[in-house]
């Protein structure tokens, strides 16, 4: 299932102008509207996501991959834009892949912040979008132990939560 563009869609990909230059990864591309916004001020976009429908309707160069399962190459830029919510038994599993980030909402991201710093190059840069309902403590944790520190770049209300958009980098 394609995740359509709502709200963290919208907050993260305004930030994408400041930060996207040199080789730059969509992670969970979705829609694919990040990565298109990307291409505006960087030639070497690559979008990835686990889900085939989402690869198949990309006109961009893209990969299949469970984050970076199949993934060899190193970033300038990730951006990521992931399911965070907490399981919910109610919703289908089609739609779940696209907003479920694990029984908490953060159990996606855990597994993001410990394979992505292999893939950044020297100096390169997260943004990333999640919920309060993933568990902030939790996520601003995470990142902390895997030694990357955070700015906040933004936070929106709507409806029944919090959205958080963080620009990360690797600590010294």
């Amino acid at each position: 299932m394609i995740y359509e563009p709502a709200e963290d869609s919208f907050l993260i990909k305004k930030y994408i102008k400041y930060y996207a230059k040199g080789k730059i990864l969509d992670m969970g591309a979705g829609s694919g509207i990040l990565a298109d916004e990307a291409l505006k001020y960087s030639k070497d976009v690559l979008a990835a996501d686990i889900d085939q429908e989402v690869i198949n309707k990309l006109n961009i160069k893209k990969i299949k991959s469970d984050l970076f399962e199949n993934i060899k190459e190193k970033f300038d830029l990730i951006i990521f834009n992931p399911p965070y919510l907490p399981k919910d038994k109610m919703e289908p599993k089609e739609t779940a892949l696209a907003t479920t980030g694990g029984k908490k909402g953060y159990e996606l991201i855990k597994r993001f912040f410990k394979q992505v710093k292999n893939h950044l190059n020297k100096n390169g840069k997260i943004l990333i979008v999640f919920s309060s309902l993933t568990n902030k403590a939790k996520v601003d944790q995470t990142i902390k132990e895997n030694n990357f520190k955070f700015r906040l770049l933004e936070k929106k209300k709507i409806d029944f939560e919090e959205l958080y958009c963080y620009l990360l980098t690797k600590s010294a």
